[in-house]
């Protein structure tokens, strides 16, 4: 069984000035949304054996909060800063891992997720947790397939 947790990272600082995009770091609310997101997933009993991430500020913020309730090696990667969703997919199936976890930016998790959902998850809004579950142990089948089962959680549902 392969499992892949896609998270878009925790809503971002827009008011700090002068800082570079890929500097921003979280608001308020988002320091708070990321640990409440992963004790959450920390109760799901998903354990990952590795956490991808942008290296974009908010983006490893958010994967360090995961990677602390999940007790989890966080892998930071600066190609998942903007990925695409194709990208973000193909990073999870490289690691050949059965349970992965990818923390980045919307465009792409939002396409990923509505890919993978079949326009099930229209958006994934800041600190969204989507959960895609695949009855293979072969990436080269779960990437070719939808996935079995899938679920989405948010910090404002």
């Amino acid at each position: 069984m392969i499992e892949l947790v896609i998270a878009r990272h925790a809503k971002s600082d827009w008011g700090s000035a002068g800082l570079d995009d890929h500097e921003r770091p979280l608001n308020a609310r988002g320091r708070t949304d990321a640990p409440e997101m992963a004790r959450r997933l920390a109760d799901s009993g998903f354990r990952p054996e590795r956490i991808l991430s942008s290296t974009a500020v908010r983006a490893r913020t958010t994967a360090e909060a995961f990677a602390s309730a999940l007790s989890a090696p966080l892998v930071l990667d600066a190609e998942l800063y903007g990925a695409p969703g194709a990208k973000l997919l193909a990073a999870a199936a490289a690691t050949a891992l059965p349970r992965v976890m990818v923390v980045a930016h919307d465009p792409g998790m939002t396409v990923l997720a509505d890919r993978l959902s079949g326009g099930g998850i229209g958006a994934m809004p800041t600190c969204a947790v989507a959960r895609f579950v695949w009855d293979t142990d072969d990436w080269d089948v779960a990437t070719a397939l939808e996935p079995a089962r899938w679920s989405i959680d948010t910090p404002r549902d």
